[in-house]
């Protein structure tokens, strides 16, 4: 069994023409299918697979691949060798111990997953989706991932108000929206990741698409209303000839006294 961080990789699809086997998976004797399960590193679950070929030809099984995916990124990947043959029109079952002892260091929370059966190409021969509660530490790769993003967004969103504070963005209201893009971008990921890490939501890609765009509108928005950069103030004094200076100070009044307005030039 080996265990793996993918970056977008995916096993590919059986070819056309073999009709995709029916699988049913148990955890410990309960359907995995329409729930949420829970992978505890420190406990062995036993796992049932149950396949299905209503095709005409036998297939043969080489592979088990238990997979997290979030952010269209696999954090943890288990791949079992488990060969076996499903006759045509016939039914298979296989039951083996899942040893996700390294899980713990991979991820933590909610996390969409997979359960895939594989032939000796690779190629996927059928499977079926769920949600595990992962419980994993904090310091996984998971974990890890929400926290740079965070400091991430957090210093976007620093760097966007510094220059709304100093009066440093464009004039132009549709670039100041798209300086904030970037920070809106983030602070939905930063929500996406919390929430399955809370355990209140999973990321799948229906949650995770109107929150990030949600976010992105958002920031875009506040950058467009903010007000339009006011530019520096002009200087106190200001030269009147090549080799003088009037000082252009506020004068103060005494209401009793008539203020003398004659002009008095530097001797």
């Amino acid at each position: 069994m080996t265990a793996a961080l993918l970056l977008g990789a995916s096993p590919a699809v059986a070819q056309d023409g073999d009709d995709p086997l029916r699988v049913t998976v148990t955890l410990d004797g309960r359907d995995i299918t329409g729930r949420t399960v829970e992978l505890d590193p420190a406990k062995t679950a036993e796992l049932t697979i149950t396949a299905t070929n209503p095709g005409s030809k036998a297939q043969k099984v080489r592979l088990v691949r238990v997979s997290g995916v979030a952010l269209a990124l696999t954090f943890f990947a288990y791949d079992t060798t488990l060969p076996f043959e499903v006759p045509a029109r016939g039914r298979t079952s296989r039951t083996f111990p899942l040893d996700v002892r390294d899980l713990k260091g991979q991820a933590i929370g909610l996390l969409p997953t997979s359960v895939t059966l594989l032939d000796e190409e690779r190629n996927v021969l059928g499977g079926v989706e769920t949600v595990a509660d992962v419980k994993g530490s904090f310091w996984s790769v998971y974990g890890v991932f929400g926290l740079a993003m965070l400091v991430l967004t957090a210093l976007t969103w620093a760097t966007a108000l510094v220059a709304l504070a100093r009066h440093r963005l464009s004039p132009n209201r549709f670039r100041r929206a798209l300086r904030f893009l970037p920070a809106g971008i983030g602070t939905g990921l930063v929500a996406v990741v919390t929430l399955s890490v809370l355990r209140l939501v999973p990321p799948e890609v229906e949650v995770e698409i109107p929150i990030v765009l949600g976010a992105a509108a958002i920031a875009m928005v506040l950058g467009f209303l903010t007000p339009h950069p006011v530019p520096d103030a002009a200087p106190a004094e200001q030269q009147v000839g090549d080799n003088t200076t009037m000082d252009l100070n506020t004068m103060f009044v005494d209401p009793g006294k008539t203020p003398d307005t004659t002009k008095r030039w530097p001797e």
